[in-house]
């Protein structure tokens, strides 16, 4: 589904220009980040600004249109981190450069968005080196 571009700016501006699932910057990244439908559409997701994130190319194509996925420690089935009803501090937390899921949602998003694949820590450890990583406001 098409974003109109006036919404687009406003999500990436919410969003401070980064990843509202990994925190990851665009700046430096060579793919444009997705605006990412938090309920998708094939859901009933509504393409305004409260249902929209940014995600970057692999956070959102991971998450596709999941709004679940089932806890690594548990293996019950619980909701993905939510950008709009969520604090990100309260289900993450950063050991270096590998992010941790700190609640059953937490664990299932880190698991679920594959977001301690090697690639993706040796990037935050390269953005950690220029002082693009840790994100403000994240623990």
């Amino acid at each position: 589904m098409s974003i109109p571009n006036f919404l687009r700016m406003q999500v990436v501006e919410r969003a401070a220009n980064r990843c509202e699932y990994c925190g990851l910057s665009q700046e430096g990244q060579e793919a444009v980040f997705h605006v990412d439908h938090i309920q998708p559409v094939s859901l009933d997701g509504p393409t305004e600004l409260e249902n929209l994130a940014l995600a970057c190319v692999s956070c959102s194509l991971r998450k596709s249109a999941r709004v679940s996925a089932a806890d690594p420690d548990t293996g019950g089935m619980v909701p993905l981190f939510h950008p709009r009803r969520d604090l990100w501090n309260l289900h993450f937390r950063w050991n270096a450069s590998e992010l941790i899921g700190i609640t059953p949602s937490g664990r299932a998003t880190v698991s679920a968005l594959a977001m301690n694949r090697p690639i993706a820590v040796s990037i935050r450890h390269e953005e950690s080196l220029r002082g693009r990583h840790p994100p403000p406001g994240h623990l």
